[in-house]
């Protein structure tokens, strides 16, 4: 079962490292840190289509990793 979960959260780590990678890229200038973003205010908005389904992909794999870790920390320790 070890293996098995090891197996596991490894291959989630891949995923993880392709969701992020694959995520576009939010890029700041030296003049929105210079002015503070005060530009950036009202630029907010919320992701739609692909941005959101990756933030989503990449909440879920981190929830996946996360309960695989605490599996493996219980199975070690007992």
């Amino acid at each position: 079962m070890y293996n098995f979960l090891m197996t596991c959260i490894l291959i989630v780590s891949v995923l993880i490292i392709i969701a992020v990678m694959m995520q576009p890229a939010k890029t700041n200038d030296a003049l929105s840190a210079l002015s503070g973003g005060a530009d950036d205010l009202f630029a907010k908005s919320k992701p739609r289509g692909f941005e959101a389904f990756m933030q989503k992909v990449t909440v879920v794999l981190g929830a996946i990793f996360f309960g695989l870790a605490l599996a493996l920390v219980y199975l070690s320790s007992h």
